[in-house]
């Protein structure tokens, strides 16, 4: 039987993997500033956004549920940021709610945190207008943020594993 993995060997495993899509995202942009854009190279870009989409909400979700035994029942991700708030770590608790709202816009769509989010102004990703997005589509609520921008995937893995070493630490 094998050891189960860490949290912190978990979001390392998707740090890693965000820098293979980054990198792909990277590469198609490039060849697409260079060149006419063709369908084929739209639609790998397409894939390697919704694929680095999918893996920020993989990696927030399981965090949330490998670390959800330091709260008794409710909303993990606001117990956290009080408890945050609470031992003084202000700056923490600003990007653990700030990547919560991300993440839960990407999961669930237009709702309390995406309006939250057009509402303040954050350099980690761009916040999309809803008009003219086809809600009957899959993945419909990942075109409601941008955040194949530098620093994204590794500013939520930061977050992610200081959050973890101060729940470990309690």
């Amino acid at each position: 039987m094998t050891n189960p993995q860490t949290v912190p060997d978990l979001i390392a495993a998707a740090q890693d993997n965000a820098k293979v899509l980054e990198g792909t995202i990277s590469g198609v942009q490039e060849d697409l500033n260079r060149s006419s854009e063709s369908e084929t190279q739209a639609e790998h870009n397409g894939e390697a956004v919704i694929a680095l989409k999918l893996a920020a909400v993989d990696v927030f979700t399981l965090f949330e549920a490998r670390m959800q035994h330091h709260f008794k029942r409710g909303p993990f991700s606001k117990k956290l940021e009080t408890a945050l708030l609470s031992a003084g770590h202000t700056d923490l608790a600003t990007r653990i709610h700030g990547y919560y709202l991300a993440i839960n816009v990407l999961k669930h769509g237009t709702g309390a945190s995406y309006r939250e989010l057009r509402s303040t102004s954050n350099r980690l990703f761009r916040v999309n207008s809803s008009e003219g997005i086809d809600t009957e589509i899959d993945h419909a609520s990942l075109s409601l943020l941008d955040i194949d921008v530098p620093g994204f995937f590794e500013g939520l893995g930061t977050t992610l594993l200081e959050a973890n070493q101060f729940l470990e630490s309690r």
